[in-house]
């Protein structure tokens, strides 16, 4: 029964994480689809390139929340005890593939970032917060989005370790940064022949 429960919980935190804000948001604020323009991702980055900042921060919060509230949904259901970590290290995965391979999208997604960082914190607030941190500082001096998410993307997992040790959480964490790394492989090619656009560039 207990194993039914959890996967009903993992399964719920998958569905969830393939709702896509980025569609949502521009269908509600009348914009173009964010799959028909610039790079065709479904993020907030990408719909910044429409000029609406707003619509961009909603898309970035609302991805954001639903890894957050994924997380702490296992936490408060199954428990934060020792023998549950595997639970929650799953749907921490759940919701972030969702929003990378959603089924309500032809699982054709976006690349997860803000999804990511709605699990990191809702794992922990310090571990948000300090993948938050190599985030801006990269993306200020830097000004490229991909930059930033891959340098997060590799940090991440370094930062649990150090706060958790080898506990399972921290292989989710290790898990969601190689698939954002891959994820951002386009982005790599792009960087390198510095063809690839700055923040806010339309």
């Amino acid at each position: 029964m207990e194993l039914m429960y959890a996967l009903a919980v993992i399964i719920a935190a998958y569905l969830l994480g393939s709702i896509s804000f980025a569609v949502v948001v521009s269908k509600a604020m009348g914009l173009p689809n964010p799959y028909s323009y610039g790079s065709g991702n479904p993020g907030a980055t990408n719909v910044l390139r429409t000029g609406n900042k707003k619509a961009a921060i909603l898309t970035l919060i609302g991805d954001c929340l639903k890894g957050f509230i994924a997380v702490l949904m296992a936490k408060y259901l199954m428990g934060d005890q020792p023998e549950l970590q595997w639970t929650i290290s799953l749907v921490a995965i759940a919701v972030f593939l969702g929003h990378v391979y959603p089924i309500f999208h032809r699982f054709q997604g976006g690349k997860g970032v803000a999804t990511a960082a709605g699990v990191l914190f809702g794992i922990n607030w310090i571990l948000g917060l300090a993948a938050l941190s190599t985030w801006l500082i990269v993306a200020f001096f830097f000004r490229y989005s991909s930059l930033a998410a891959l340098a997060t993307a590799i940090f991440a997992p370094m930062y649990c370790f150090f706060l958790f040790g080898s506990q399972v959480i921290c292989l989710s964490v290790l898990l969601i940064g190689i698939v954002l790394v891959w994820r951002h492989r386009g982005n790599i090619t792009k960087l390198l022949n510095g063809s690839e656009g700055k923040i806010g560039q339309k």
